[in-house]
């Protein structure tokens, strides 16, 4: 035990001998010497790295904007302009940053390999966007809708008119002025209507009249009131049918075309006009009635 005791204490003095010789006040104070003229090169490396960076951005912006303008002078869409826009951004931004962080002593090549073995876990990390991704691609290749078209989205029901078609994600814009972010991988993978595919579009509105009305007058001032319309094009079907006999009213549908950019204002106007039209020729609008019959006899 007083051997091991002895060896023991001898290394210990051996370690801090050592320890003692490599602090030595010559090194600390070399260290000391050499210390601003590191601060420096990294003050400037680091000083360097943002004027790149600022450079980087601008030159990215100045790429992008000749790519639009070669596309458009190429009659391309707007949706594949914004989508290829939107594409280039990412990757000139990703590009610049792997080489910032080089020149801050990262192996790109190492990132690489880390990414690369770590590719399961990523691809379960990112599959959501991938799949927007490809569905931004087949988007642009099948071309369910551009930019412009009035759309309605079967899986959430949202509707508006495209403004944007980006990488990720489609914007729409609703008619009460609201922005709608949709991602591309339910638009490609679920229903949708694109309402403004056709020139024209139908209308279809109800009228109840009352059982005690003039049927047949009714209808002649229901399709007197389309032909009287301007908006209303008259090369296609107008039409007054009775639609049902319901309970408290005979329906009448009232069917006519407008054009795409008139239809809203033109559905608004023909709903208001059948209320002052048929009022107007004593035709009575009917209302759900409950008729309550009192037995007196006891």
């Amino acid at each position: 035990m007083i051997i091991y005791g002895l060896t023991a204490g001898g290394a210990a003095d051996n370690v801090i001998e050592g320890i003692e010789e490599k602090i030595h006040p010559d090194v600390i104070r070399e260290f000391m010497n050499r210390l601003p003229e590191k601060a420096f090169n990294f003050g400037l490396r680091v000083l360097l790295a943002v004027v790149f960076f600022l450079i980087g951005v601008n030159l990215i912006k100045f790429i992008r904007r000749i790519i639009k303008k070669s596309m458009k002078r190429a009659n391309a869409e707007l949706g594949v302009i914004q989508f290829v826009d939107s594409f280039t951004k990412a990757t000139l931004y990703v590009l610049l940053v792997t080489f910032l962080a080089s020149s801050f002593g990262l192996d790109a090549a190492s990132v690489v390999a880390v990414l690369g073995s770590a590719g399961v876990a990523i691809g379960l990390a990112v599959q959501g966007s991938l799949s927007n991704l490809a569905g931004g691609v087949l988007i642009l290749a099948l071309k369910p809708f551009k930019v412009g078209d009035y759309i309605r989205e079967g899986y959430s029901e949202k509707e508006g008119t495209v403004t944007e078609i980006q990488i990720f994600y489609t914007k729409l814009l609703t008619p009460d002025n609201q922005t709608v972010i949709l991602p591309n991988g339910n638009l490609a993978n679920n229903s949708l209507v694109n309402v403004t595919t056709q020139e024209a579009r139908r209308m279809d509105i109800s009228v109840g009249i009352s059982y005690q009305a003039d049927l047949k007058k009714a209808k002649e001032v229901l399709l007197q009131l389309l032909a009287q319309d301007e908006a209303v094009l008259k090369d296609r079907d107008m039409l007054v049918y009775v639609d049902s006999l319901a309970d408290s009213c005979v329906k009448l549908g009232v069917r006519c075309w407008f054009k795409q950019e008139d239809f809203w204002k033109g559905k608004w106007r023909i709903t208001e006009n059948c209320k002052l039209c048929l009022d107007e020729n004593g035709i009575e609008i009917a209302y759900n009635q409950l008729d309550v019959h009192l037995d007196t006899r006891s």
